[in-house]
């Protein structure tokens, strides 16, 4: 028999996410105090804060890091939300066309076990440290759940609603828009919480080498200049940005299978 995890207390949950951030932060402390690691590579966490509130008025590599955090979050959103029109629906149309799958398939299958850093050269070559070049990589990144989970999602609807449609003689067009895409809409989204997760990772993988400013630029540059407290304020920052993006799209994720019923 299969024992099911219980949830636990919001409280209690709470709790315990704030004693695990402790103990880590203690131990970073720890670490960077006992001078077994030198002090140039790894400050103490009051350093790093020190550091992050400086660079929030103070330039570095031509920015502040609002500056760089603004420069990275624009090419991310222009990337994922661009993959995003294209997967969506295209993997809704590969669900609801045998044809369609057949054809893109075989080409969408070899192209996305090639890692999204692995387009950086190509990405280089085309678009130098311009802007296209970054959103290449990020769209490389969150194409692939995109179009997975759309078309996983529009494969499991329920097929007498399809049947229905078809009794009706509704058009293609309308069975995938009225039909197929609220069907998939859960899986769709959680789709799209993978895909600006690696969406994100690839920008910050981008921007190390094609980019002129953001934040992965940045830390680029505080690594020349050996300024590891500057590096760590990027960690931060991408880490931060990240969470907070995952937790309005689970807030959306959460309220749709609500009003579906299937929270």
């Amino acid at each position: 028999m299969i024992a099911y995890r219980q949830p636990l207390p919001f409280g209690r949950t709470l709790a315990l996410g704030a004693a695990g951030t402790a103990l880590f932060f203690a131990s970073w402390a720890g670490l960077a105090a006992s001078g077994l690691v030198l002090h140039a590579f790894l400050p103490s966490p009051l350093e790093v804060a020190e550091r992050f509130v400086t660079l929030l008025t103070t330039p570095f590599a031509g920015g502040t890091l609002g500056d760089h955090l603004f420069s990275s979050v624009q090419r991310f959103m222009t990337g994922f939300l661009l993959a995003a029109a294209v997967g969506v629906p295209l993997g809704l149309m590969m669900g609801w066309s045998r044809l369609l799958d057949d054809i893109v398939t075989p080409v969408f299958d070899a192209l996305r076990f090639i890692a999204p850093i692995a387009w950086v050269p190509f990405a280089a070559l085309w678009f130098g440290t311009g802007v296209g070049g970054p959103i290449l990589i990020i769209f490389a990144g969150a194409f692939p759940p995109c179009l997975i989970n759309a078309y996983r999602g529009a494969r499991f609807v329920d097929p007498r609603l399809l049947e229905a449609a078809a009794m009706l003689g509704t058009p293609g067009h309308r069975v995938i828009t009225e039909v197929m895409l609220p069907a998939a809409l859960p899986s769709i989204v959680a789709g799209l919480r993978i895909s600006a997760g690696l969406g994100w990772q690839s920008l910050v993988g981008a921007e190390l080498i094609v980019a002129s400013t953001g934040v992965g630029y940045m830390m680029v540059q505080a690594q020349g200049a050996v300024s590891t407290t500057t590096v760590m304020v990027g960690m931060v920052a991408i880490g931060l940005f990240g969470v907070a993006l995952d937790v309005v799209l689970r807030l959306i994720e959460s309220r749709i299978r609500r009003h579906l019923g299937q929270a």
